[in-house]
């Protein structure tokens, strides 16, 4: 599945290339106990804050809560804004509404996009931590203050 997985991330990219799309996507930080739940792609080599696409007529709220159940097997309890970010990265108008959430169960069941997750100390990301991700949390430890809004 990984290189059927990376292919289709190659094309959307390239269709990503002609049409400049704006999307809509969800990042959560999912933190209990002093950590925060990244997860690892099929499909990229990075390590990201778990999330996706809002789909049409779906709100922020349910579709971070979809991301979650779909990619994690996770059920959020309250869920509070940290930020909204905009990103320009690959071809793409991209807007980033993440969310935190501290009260959450795992069952450890993840489809098929997720290739693994785990739970790190915020000052012991792992090598590959994509930068964004690294970012907010970075902002998510060192601040009490949300939201923010940026650039990605």
């Amino acid at each position: 599945m990984g290189k059927l997985a990376r292919l289709l991330y190659r094309i959307n990219r390239l269709r990503c290339y002609v049409m400049r799309p704006i999307t809509v996507g969800v990042r959560l930080i999912l933190s209990q106990d002093q950590t925060v739940l990244l997860v690892k792609h099929t499909y990229q080599s990075h390590w990201y804050l778990p999330g996706g696409g809002v789909k049409r007529g779906e709100t922020l709220e349910e579709a971070a809560r979809r991301e979650a159940a779909e990619d994690l097997g996770a059920k959020l309890g309250n869920l509070r804004l940290f930020g909204v970010y905009t990103n320009f990265y690959e071809y793409k108008s991209d807007h980033v509404i993440v969310f935190t959430c501290a009260d959450f169960t795992l069952t450890g069941k993840t489809d098929h996009e997720i290739e693994g997750f785990d739970l790190f100390r915020p000052d012991d990301l792992p090598e590959g931590t994509s930068p964004g991700s690294w970012r907010r949390i970075q902002e998510y430890v060192s601040s009490d203050a949300p939201p923010f809004v940026g650039a990605w």
